[in-house]
């Protein structure tokens, strides 16, 4: 199952970058942010960490906590990616307020560095 969240995560991550480049910042936060955390589904599964289903709370917690804190997998700056991100998706999602490029450029730095240190932290 870690595969499948990885390649779900990889391809949300192409779809924040092709959205970035054709200045459509809000699909871009959005997609940046689903391809995190499809990757910490990914790091969680990878380590026996697993439920029925994953909702954003807890996954943050879990990665954070576990895989983080307690086991040290990852380092502790990735600590605020998740909740920060889900910030600028919920605005990008549910506010009148756009996302501006900045922070979807943000958005795909942070979600290009979690899949990065999350493929190497699995071994993929």
């Amino acid at each position: 199952m870690e595969q499948e969240f990885l390649s779900k995560a990889k391809e949300n991550l192409r779809i924040a970058q092709m959205s970035f480049e054709h200045q459509c910042y809000n699909a871009c936060a959005n997609r940046a942010y689903f391809a995190s955390f499809q990757a910490a589904i990914a790091a969680l599964v990878s380590k026996g960490v697993s439920r029925g289903k994953f909702d954003h709370k807890w996954v943050q917690a879990e990665f954070n906590g576990k895989l983080i804190r307690r086991q040290k997998v990852y380092p502790a700056k990735l600590r605020s990616y998740l909740l920060e991100m889900q910030l600028i998706r919920n605005m990008a999602d549910y506010e009148g307020e756009a996302v501006t490029r900045k922070d979807a450029s943000q958005q795909i730095r942070k979600a290009e560095e979690m899949l990065r240190l999350i493929k190497k932290g699995i071994g993929k």
